[in-house]
C-alpha cells in the first residue's frame, strides 16, 4: 500500500512546504483539501494549477486527490451541485489526481430512500462527466451515510465504474459497523482509505496514529489479508480542533507506525 496524507492537516501551508514534508517522511502522495481557504481550489487559474502539477512532478510526489465539499444528497437544485462536482473534476484532471472525494450531505429528518436517490442521481451524471476527463468521483464515508452500508445503498444505484467510496475509518467506527463488514460492503468500490485516529467517540480530537482509540490495526489487516494494495491517506483534522498538537511533527512518527502495522499484517 502506499501512504499519504492530507493537507486538512496544515491549513494554508503553501504547496512547497506540503511536498518538503512529503519527501522529508516518505510519503508517495498528498490529498489536496479543495477549498478556498487553500492554496490549491477550483477558483485557481490554468497557470497556477500547471505550476502545482509541475512541483508534484518535481517532487516526485503524486496528488492522490482533491478533497471537494459537495454534498451528493442535499436537498437543492441538482445543477448546482453537478456544477461543483465538475468543477472538481476538472481541477483534478488539470492536477494530474485520479479521484474527487465528495460528501453525501443528506439533510437532518430527509427520508432515506429520497436521499440516496438524490445522491445516485447526481452522481450518474457527474460520472459521465468524470469518465471523460479520467477522474473518478468517491464518496466519502460520512455524515449522512458514515456506515459502508449506507454508502454502498447508493453506489449500487449509480453503478457507473467512474464512481466509487472513500473508507473513512473513523466515521464507518462511529456508526458501528465492525473493519470487516466495511470492508466487505466498500470493497467493490473503494478508491482509498482514510486513516486516523481520535481521543474517544465522545472527543474526536485528532490524536497521533496508535494514540487514540480507532482499530486501525485491524482495518489494515483486513485490507491485507483481502490483498487490497491501494492508498491510506491519514487525515488530521487540524483545521477544526485548534487546540490539537501540530501534524508536521507527527509525520515521521505516523509513517513508522502505519509501516508496523503493514508489516504485522503481511
Amino acid at each position: 500500500m502506499k501512504l499519504a496524507f492530507s493537507t486538512l492537516g496544515v491549513p494554508g501551508l503553501p504547496i512547497s512546504d506540503v511536498l518538503r514534508l512529503a519527501t522529508a517522511h516518505g510519503y508517495h502522495g498528498v490529498e489536496l483539501r479543495a477549498h478556498p481557504e487553500e492554496p490549491v481550489h477550483p477558483g485557481i487559474g490554468a497557470d497556477e494549477r500547471a505550476e502545482v502539477a509541475s512541483e508534484f512532478k518535481a517532487a516526485g510526489v503524486e496528488v492522490l486527490g482533491v478533497a471537494g465539499y459537495a454534498r451528493v444528497a442535499a436537498p437543492g437544485d441538482d445543477e448546482v451541485v453537478i456544477g461543483e462536482i465538475r468543477s472538481l473534476v476538472e481541477l483534478a484532471r488539470d492536477l494530474g489526481a485520479p479521484y474527487v472525494r465528495v460528501f453525501p450531505g443528506g439533510a437532518e429528518g430527509q427520508d432515506p430512500a429520497d436521499a440516496d436517490a438524490v445522491a445516485a442521481r447526481r452522481l450518474g451524471t457527474a460520472a459521465e462527466y468524470g469518465a471523460d476527463l479520467g477522474v473518478r468521483i468517491l464518496l466519502e464515508t460520512h455524515d449522512s451515510h458514515r456506515t459502508g452500508a449506507a454508502a454502498t445503498r447508493v453506489l449500487g444505484l449509480v453503478g457507473h465504474r467512474q464512481t466509487g467510496a472513500l473508507w473513512d475509518v473513523m466515521h464507518t467506527w462511529l456508526g458501528g459497523e465492525q473493519p470487516q463488514d466495511s470492508y466487505a460492503a466498500l470493497s467493490p468500490y473503494l478508491g482509498y482509505v482514510q486513516v486516523k485516529d481520535i481521543v474517544s467517540a465522545e472527543d474526536t480530537t485528532p490524536v497521533a496514529l496508535g494514540a487514540g482509540v480507532l482499530p486501525l490495526a485491524e482495518c489494515v489487516e483486513v485490507l491485507s489479508r483481502h490483498g487490497w494494495d491501494g492508498w491510506l491517506c491519514w487525515e488530521y483534522e487540524k483545521r477544526w480542533y485548534d487546540h490539537a498538537e501540530p501534524f508536521a511533527p507527527l509525520l515521521g512518527a505516523g509513517r513508522k507506525h502505519l509501516g508496523r502495522l503493514l508489516n504485522e499484517s503481511a
